[in-house]
């Protein structure tokens, strides 16, 4: 909205002094034409707003203005900001109007906290692209028109139209009534109802979206939360493998890293951990497990203990020969 825009304007005056057009309209993500327009605006409504001419030219602020807004104290405004500053800005396609959030809350701050906020906010890392062995996160992508379209539905409780690609399917259209977004390491999923039946989609198959006009049939109150625990409890109970295993805590992050859900975990004897851990199915966690070596033991299901001990024992008997004798025998 044009209202919201010309607050940031004004505030990103405030904060970075004289900036030209072209930075500006970069800041803002619209036209340099419409940056004079809002300036124009801006000055017949008293702002005072003012052109410097020259290389070194752009638009500042009379010395000494300050904007009308809500204070906020240091702790406040370093929550907001930290937050602000990881990889979360981009959920539901909402990094823009955060961008502008932001310049808000800095502004809000008295004129000597202000500065000190910014500082301790930058001491903060929030969710980088890479952990400390050099894997790179998965970040789902989502072109805006599509987050767009079902932020849209979601808010103002319309049915949603969407192109969903589901797993070994072609895709297909389908109309859903949308109850809510949740995100969950990095993921998206549209909370929804189909046919009165529940219904969960992961975003990133969304291949386009259409906000329809029909009211969605949906309750006015909802608890997501408690609505996504049934949806997650339900999906765990369906198919999958639960696992009772002994972990080093060292590789306490491997092996959730490959399972589907972690159900109950607590200290163990030694030192380690126990947790009840389910993958996807017996072959799941039989690669899963293996990958752990002796940092990892599973103890139940016994039919899992059976598996992974055929491997070693076959393992074992592999290389239980010097290279010359296993030569030999396979010339034989």
């Amino acid at each position: 909205m044009r209202a919201d825009r010309l607050v940031s304007l004004v505030l990103l005056l405030r904060q970075r002094g004289r900036l030209t057009a072209d930075a500006l309209a970069r800041e803002l993500e619209v036209s340099t034409r419409t940056v004079l327009r809002d300036i124009e605006a801006l000055s017949a409504a008293g702002v005072p707003v003012y052109a410097e001419r020259g290389r070194h030219g752009g638009f500042a602020l009379l010395p000494g203005f300050r904007t009308e807004l809500t204070g906020l104290n240091h702790d406040e405004a370093l929550a907001l900001l930290t937050a602000g500053s990881g990889r979360g800005e981009q959920v539901f396609g909402l990094g823009s109007a955060l961008a502008s959030a932001m310049r808000k809350v800095l502004d809000a701050l008295p004129e000597g906290h202000r500065a000190t906020a910014n500082d301790a906010a930058q001491r903060f890392l929030v969710e980088p692209e890479t952990d400390l062995l050099s894997r790179r996160a998965v970040t789902e992508e989502l072109p805006g028109t599509t987050m767009l379209a079902v932020r849209r539905a979601v808010l103002a409780g319309h049915k949603l139209r969407i192109h969903y690609a589901a797993t070994d399917q072609e895709p297909r259209w389908r109309t859903v009534d949308p109850i809510g977004l949740v995100t969950v390491r990095e993921r998206t999923y549209l909370l929804a109802t189909r046919s009165g039946e529940d219904r969960t989609y992961r975003l990133s198959r969304v291949l386009a979206a259409e906000d329809l006009p029909e009211p969605a049939e949906r309750p006015n109150r909802v608890d997501l939360a408690r609505i996504w625990h049934r949806r997650c409890a339900r999906f765990l109970a369906d198919g999958h493998l639960t696992v009772l295993v002994r972990v080093h805590p060292d590789r306490r992050e491997d092996l959730l890293n490959t399972a589907v859900a972690v159900r109950a975990e607590e200290p163990d004897t030694g030192g380690g951990l126990r947790l009840e851990v389910t993958f996807q199915d017996s072959r799941h966690a039989e690669w899963a497990l293996w990958q752990l070596g002796t940092d990892a033991e599973a103890l139940a299901p016994a039919s899992l203990r059976t598996a992974l001990r055929d491997r070693a024992a076959a393992i074992a008997a592999r290389y239980g020969d010097s290279p010359r004798e296993s030569v030999a025998r396979a010339a034989g």
